[in-house]
């Protein structure tokens, strides 16, 4: 009586896996033309990849369940071998019945061939397997990398293993500096270090923002309950010339005429601020370097031109104007409600115009940088900037201005600034991921560089685009990044792998920042793991980015939200690090947590090491 149902679902889970084999098959099939074009050695990986995407149309859940009720493996890691792993199942299940079987079609990689294959596309791309660790560390380099030889140098012995140039910033001759540096770090330190260009992509970001004068804030030193516990230094100068200025002092005053050279200790700087208040600074330092330092005891706020009176014995002694004071840009302020409109006109962004009655006469304003948002984009889309932090819906869009109703921001609003990213996930916004400043940026790097990644790209045309002008270049050998960050790429990512592996070495970026945008933050687990299945399938390493360990970079403390997200990095073949001031210890952290959880996985796939805690 009991044999008859465990028959059944045997019968039962053989066909389910037959109709996946001939699932895999048919789709192969379809793609013959397109396996024809594929690098030979790399066409055993893209036939897995097909066979993945043509099983992968279909819930098997139920058929999971019956595997692992009968003790057999559930496929839930079966993407670097597909159909070895179909072939494998379906040989237990005839031995169970007593039948033999026969394979439709002959495995293109197994067990061992399917992720030794992984590993060889890796070291193709990103360099050696690094001692002690499978995942890579990549670290985007900042400016100062451009000039100081020991950062460099630092960031190689602390683990680094590929450099990220970003052609967003700096220029050709900061690049070809970075690289010197690094090329005689390798040679210092016996390591080797792959290098990376990011090519900038289509720019889709806020404009200018105007100034809203010229004004400098000087202030003493609070304590929580607003104290004053030190008075403010600052540093009083006739000069632009500020290599002399004492460390003590963190504010700095030019002042023109002989009031400076006038000025002893004891004397006071009398003025009135731009709120009409009087104000005074206690002169207490004379220096011979043509400068003094002087303490201030309340906040006071002065404009460029303004008079300040030296003081002695209570008779004005020599008056001067303030100058050199730097603009003052303030980011433009939004709450759920306000309008916000984007203009095609490349004029500095402005902020909104209240009448007396705070009634709204003008909404604010900022330039939008790309040219197809105003072509393209329709109202009732979503726009979201500075990586979702204010997010809106787009009332009108008349191809000069886009009219955007803000109805997402922070508790207290929030503030947005200059050079941050838009981003319109519903909008199909058609533009080729390769601008011309890209080609020029990418004839000046593929000299001296390993890879490229392709910003912003949406479809197999722009991979396709990439590799003829890599070709021009007599530099089709260098690899190809696709960092998926957009809408658009994520849904054509099968047949962007596709096109990709035609001229390897490939891998994929995964940018969460745009990409949670684009896809809503809920989402963003899911399609993460989605991209790391589709990539696992073809072969085709990853690299993890956008804000991994930021907390540590920047501030030298990592949250235990950022150390969890740190460890979800072994999923992949790369970890990407973006720049801050504490970046060299952040670096040695990474590699830490990664070579530790080595010992326990492998990709997805737990590994039962011997746990010291387990003992009684």
């Amino acid at each position: 009586m009991k044999s008859r149902p465990k028959s059944r679902q045997l019968d039962r889970v053989k066909s389910q896996l037959l109709t996946l084999i001939h699932d895999a098959i048919r789709m192969e099939d379809s793609y013959a033309d397109e396996l024809q074009r594929i690098e030979p050695s790399y066409r055993n990986s893209a036939r897995n990849f097909l066979h993945y995407l043509g099983i992968r149309q279909r819930d098997i859940r139920a058929l999971q369940h019956d595997l692992a009720s009968l003790g057999l493996s559930s496929l839930g890691v079966l993407e670097p071998h597909v159909m070895a792993s179909l072939n494998s199942a379906i040989d237990v299940i005839e031995q169970l019945t007593g039948n033999e079987h026969q394979d439709l079609r002959e495995a293109p990689v197994d067990y061992r061939t399917g992720p030794l294959l992984l590993r060889d596309h890796a070291r193709a791309l990103l360099g050696p397997e690094p001692q002690g660790r499978y995942v890579r560390i990549m670290v985007t380099m900042p400016s100062e990398a451009a000039t100081n030889p020991h950062l460099v140098q630092d960031l190689l012995l602390a683990g680094m293993d590929v450099m990220r140039i970003n052609c967003a910033h700096d220029g050709p001759e900061q690049w070809t500096a970075m690289v010197e540096n690094l090329r005689k770090a390798e040679r210092v330190v016996g390591r080797s270090c792959h290098v990376q260009a990011d090519l900038a992509g289509p720019k889709l970001r806020t404009g200018s923002i105007g100034s809203s004068g010229k004004v400098v804030r000087v202030k003493p030193r609070r304590d929580t309950f607003g104290r004053v516990t030190e008075a403010g230094r600052i540093w009083i100068t006739s000069s632009l010339d500020n290599d002399h200025q004492p460390v003590t002092t963190g504010f700095v005053l030019c002042i023109d005429g002989p009031l400076v050279e006038a000025a002893i200790p004891g004397d006071r700087i009398e003025f009135i601020d731009t709120r009409d208040q009087a104000h005074h600074i206690d002169v207490v330092e004379v220096l011979e370097k043509g400068g003094c330092v002087g303490e201030i005891g309340r906040t006071a706020y002065l404009e460029e031109g303004c008079k300040l009176s030296l003081v002695r014995d209570g008779v004005d002694v020599v008056s001067g104007q303030l100058f050199d004071v730097p603009e003052t840009i303030q980011p433009i302020l939004l709450l759920p409600g306000d309008l916000l409109i984007l203009t095609r006109n490349n004029l500095p962004g402005c902020h909104e115009i209240r009448d007396a009655n705070g009634k709204v006469t003008r909404p604010a304003r900022i330039h939008c940088t790309l040219e197809t948002a105003f072509e393209q984009v329709k109202p009732g889309q979503s726009v979201w900037f500075d990586d979702g932090k204010i997010g809106g819906i787009v009332k009108d869009n008349d191809g000069e201005n886009i009219a955007v109703q803000v109805t997402h921001t922070g508790p207290n609003g929030a503030k947005l600034r200059a050079e941050k990213g838009i981003n319109f996930p519903d909008s199909n916004l058609e533009t080729a991921a390769l601008t011309d400043k890209d080609l020029a940026d990418l004839a000046e790097v593929c000299r001296y560089v390993d890879m490229v990644a392709l910003s912003f790209l949406r479809g197999p045309e722009d991979v396709e685009r990439l590799h003829d002008e890599l070709y021009r270049l007599d530099c089709s050998h260098l690899g190809v990044v696709l960092k998926i960050e957009n809408r658009q790429a994520f849904k054509n990512l099968p047949r962007v792998l596709l096109a990709s592996l035609n001229s390897p070495p490939v891998g994929v970026m995964i940018a969460r920042g745009d990409l949670a945008v684009e896809m809503g933050f809920e989402r963003l687990s899911e399609v993460q793991e989605e991209i790391l299945w589709l990539c696992e399938a073809a072969h085709v390493p990853v690299i993890w980015a956008t804000q991994i360990l930021e907390g540590m970079a920047k501030g030298g403390a990592p949250s235990r939200a950022e150390v969890s997200d740190a460890a979800m990095s072994i999923h992949a073949e790369c970890a990407m690090l973006n720049k801050g001031p504490r970046i060299v210890e952040t670096v040695r952290f990474l590699s830490g947590i990664i070579g530790r959880m080595d010992d326990h996985y492998s990709k997805r796939r737990a590994t039962l090491r011997k746990l010291a805690v387990a003992r009684l």
